[in-house]
């Protein structure tokens, strides 16, 4: 008997969101994780706020939301809105009710830079790294480190002399006219980009072009790939290697191995990576002038050998963050701001990696 496409809406709902879940979804086990460390964050987010006054959007509420956008791939806060008022999915991971009204973008952009002030994303991804420390997945000997570059919400037109003496129309009429650079020479002291002043003109390599971008970087434990530490810079020359000796110098104090790639093989770092505890795993360059900055005595070990076949899997953890994540061209300006999206992409690989890491 063929069934009636009648469109009578109920008037009321008796299956909550917890049963309209899977008990199977993947999403189960992350949330579990995320809330467990929301909750060791209680008293840090206390003191973001007055004791008086119109309550504003829960802190967990907003992170959790947050993840959601990197989870999903969702391009902007206005989309991650829309989709957050009908997918019951979303609704149930961030907590809110199926009839709770959901926020306005503005206010909750307003909201999530109240995050930026205590350093939100920086303690939330230390906690998610505390339950993986605590179930045996990182080690606290062996690393890996690289960089990448992320491009910036800010086009080649922006980028203008400091003194103002450039012509603002040079190829045609209106605000979108072209700019003609050929013949002239450009660098960081001259120039800055009037739409981020932030992000700086860099390239990966000779054959790919220049573009205005910050360098995001990462430090990786070897026995399950997770970053236990991540931060963002400006793009400059030594950044990756400036950024290598910070987050290294942060780890507790012991001899530990680093693996890198030969953009790290400079007399330099390696030193000040030896004065520091580590031993520099660091890919020869031989067609550097004066040689490699390592010799036979580190390279002759088992362990170095390891340490370079190991290190070329933090290329996934850049690969995720930019094909799931948003970090391939970001939509916030500022190092502030797209640090905070670096450190929160990061702690979600994290428990996604986690999941599966737990789940077997």
């Amino acid at each position: 008997m063929r069934g009636d496409d009648s469109r009578q809406d109920g008037l009321f709902s008796y299956v909550s969101l917890e049963a309209r879940i899977p008990k199977a979804h993947p999403l189960r086990p992350v949330r579990t994780m995320v809330d467990s460390a929301l909750k060791s964050m209680s008293r840090d987010f206390a003191k973001l706020y007055a004791r008086a006054g119109r309550p504003s959007i829960a802190p967990e509420r907003l992170l959790r939301a947050l993840l959601l956008q990197v989870f999903y791939s969702i391009r902007s806060e206005r989309l991650l809105m829309e989709s957050l008022d009908y997918n019951l999915l979303f609704r149930w991971f961030v907590g809110l009710s199926a009839d709770e009204p959901v926020w306005e973008r503005s206010t909750f952009s307003k909201n999530r830079d109240r995050l930026l002030e205590g350093d939100v994303a920086r303690r939330f991804f230390e906690q998610v790294l505390a339950q993986a420390s605590a179930a045996g997945l990182t080690s606290d000997e062996h690393f890996s480190v690289d960089g990448t570059l992320i491009e910036a919400w800010a086009s080649h037109k922006s980028y203008r002399r400091k003194d103002g003496t450039d012509d603002d129309n040079p190829d045609g009429m209106g605000r979108n006219a072209g700019r003609n650079f050929h013949g002239e020479s450009r660098s960081s002291d001259t120039h800055a980009s009037t739409t981020d002043p932030d992000a700086r003109m860099m390239r990966k390599g000779d054959s790919t072009p220049a573009r205005l971008c910050f360098a995001g970087h990462a430090l990786m434990e070897n026995r399950h790939g997770l970053v236990v530490d991540a931060m963002l810079t400006e793009a400059t020359g030594t950044a990756e290697r400036e950024a290598a000796l910070t987050m290294v110098a942060r780890r507790p104090a012991r001899r530990v191995t680093l693996g890198a790639d030969k953009a790290y093989d400079v007399r330099d770092f390696v030193e000040r990576a030896r004065a520091l505890g580590v031993t520099p795993h660091v890919a020869q360059n031989l067609t550097r002038r004066g040689g490699s900055a390592i010799d036979n005595r580190t390279t002759r070990h088992e362990g170095y050998g390891v340490s370079q076949t190991i290190r070329k899997r933090i290329e996934e953890v850049f690969g995720w963050a930019k094909t799931v994540g948003p970090m391939r061209k970001t939509k916030l300006r500022g190092v502030a701001r797209v640090g905070f999206q670096m450190l929160l992409t990061m702690a979600g690989f994290n428990l996604i990696r986690m999941r599966g890491l737990l789940s077997g």
